[in-house]
C-alpha cells in the first residue's frame, strides 16, 4: 500500500467516525485481583494505571472522541518467571480482557498476555487467546529478563505467530540493569531504549526477514528508532551490521503509536521515516492522566505535519486494516 502523504493542514483535523486508542491499557476487576494477591500492586492506592475503572476509562474515551480501545496489561516478563504463576496470571490477564472485550464489543478489543521466559507455554497461550478469546493480537515486552525479541529462544514462537499472520504489540519496560538517574523516570528515556534496542535486536537478526507475515507495532513512535536510522545505515558499513540498504524497508516493517506523544518535535521525523500508512494513534491512557490523553489528543489533531487523510489513516483506517476482528464488530 503506497505511503499516504503527510502534507502541512491549515485547521485541526477531526475523526468523523471515532479513534481507535491502540495504546489503551486495562485492569478490570478480576485482573486486579490477581495482581493484588502476587503483590504487584497494594489493595488500595498504587500506581496511576492501577486505579482504572471502566467507568473514568469511557469517560476519557468519550471526551475524546475514541470509539474503541484495544486494551492491554504490559505485565512484566520476570513476574511469570516461575511456570505455575505463567499459568494463572496469563489466563487471569487474558479472560479478564476477553471478558471486558465481551461485555463492550464495539468499545474495546484486546491484546494477549504470553508467558515470554517459557517459549513452548507462550504459543499455547497465543493460539488460546487467538482462537478461542478472540484477541486482536499479542502483547509481548520488548525485553525478557535481558533477552531482547531478537533473541533465538523467541524464534519459535515468532514463527507461530507467523504462520497466524498474527499483530504483535510492544511494549517497553526499562532495560535490565540500566543505573537510574536521580529525578529522571524510567519511561523518560529508558523506556524508548528498550524499544529502540528490541527494533535493532529484530533487524539484526533477521527475524523481520524470515517472519514476514507477523505485524509488529512499537510502542512510543518507535523509541529513538526513526530518530537514528541514519546511524543505524553506519552500523552495516563500519561495524558488521545488517546491510544499510535494508534499514529503510526495515523502518517499514513496524508499526509505531503515537503515545510518544507525537508533537512537532517527532511528527515530522517519524512521518518522514515511515510513512502515515504506517502510524497508530495511541494515548497510553491510564498510565497518562485523562487530563494528558486531553492534551495529547488535542496537539494530535492540530499537528501541521498530518494532512487531512494522514490523520484519518492514523486515527482509525490503519487500525481498522491491521485489526479485522475489531474491524468487523465495528461494522
Amino acid at each position: 500500500m503506497a505511503a499516504v502523504p503527510a502534507r502541512a493542514a491549515a485547521a485541526p483535523h477531526r475523526a468523523p467516525r471515532g479513534r481507535i486508542d491502540t495504546h489503551h491499557h486495562a485492569v478490570p476487576p478480576k485482573m486486579r485481583e490477581w495482581a493484588v494477591e502476587q503483590g504487584i500492586i497494594p489493595p488500595e492506592g498504587g500506581p496511576a494505571w492501577a486505579q482504572w475503572t471502566l467507568k473514568s476509562t469511557l469517560r476519557v474515551m468519550n471526551a475524546n472522541g475514541i470509539a474503541a480501545g484495544v486494551a492491554s496489561a504490559p505485565v512484566p516478563a520476570e513476574i511469570f518467571q516461575d511456570r505455575a504463576t505463567a499459568v494463572s496470571g496469563v489466563r487471569a490477564c487474558n479472560e479478564s480482557l476477553a471478558e471486558l472485550v465481551h461485555d463492550h464489543p464495539t468499545r474495546f478489543g484486546f491484546f494477549a498476555n504470553v508467558a515470554m521466559l517459557h517459549p513452548d507455554l507462550a504459543i499455547q497461550q497465543a493460539a488460546h487467546a487467538l482462537d478461542d478469546l478472540g484477541a486482536e493480537g499479542v502483547l509481548l515486552n520488548t525485553s525478557a529478563d535481558g533477552h531482547y525479541l531478537g533473541d533465538p529462544m523467541f524464534e519459535p514462537l515468532f514463527a507461530e505467530l507467523d504462520r497466524r499472520r498474527a499483530v504483535v504489540f510492544t511494549h517497553p519496560v526499562a532495560p535490565k540493569g540500566i543505573v537510574e538517574v536521580p529525578l529522571v523516570g524510567d519511561w523518560l528515556a529508558d523506556f524508548l531504549l528498550d524499544t529502540t534496542r528490541t527494533a535493532l535486536s529484530l533487524i539484526a537478526a533477521g527475524t523481520l526477514d524470515r517472519h514476514p507475515n507477523v505485524s509488529i507495532i512499537l510502542s512510543h513512535g518507535g523509541g529513538f528508532l526513526p530518530y537514528m536510522a541514519g546511524r543505524a545505515e553506519r552500523w552495516g558499513r563500519e561495524d558488521d551490521g545488517p546491510n544499510p540498504a535494508k534499514i529503510r524497508p526495515a523502518l517499514r516493517r513496524f508499526y509505531y503509536d503515537t503515545a510518544l506523544p507525537t508533537s512537532p518535535y517527532a511528527s515530522p521525523t517519524l512521518l518522514n521515516a515511515v510513512g502515515a500508512d504506517r502510524v497508530l494513534f495511541g494515548t497510553d491512557w491510564p498510565a497518562n492522566s485523562a487530563r494528558e490523553v486531553t492534551l495529547n489528543t488535542r496537539d494530535f489533531d492540530r499537528d501541521p505535519a498530518l494532512s487531512r487523510r494522514a490523520h484519518q489513516a492514523v486515527t482509525r483506517d490503519n487500525a481498522l486494516r491491521l485489526l479485522p476482528k475489531l474491524a468487523a464488530r465495528l461494522r
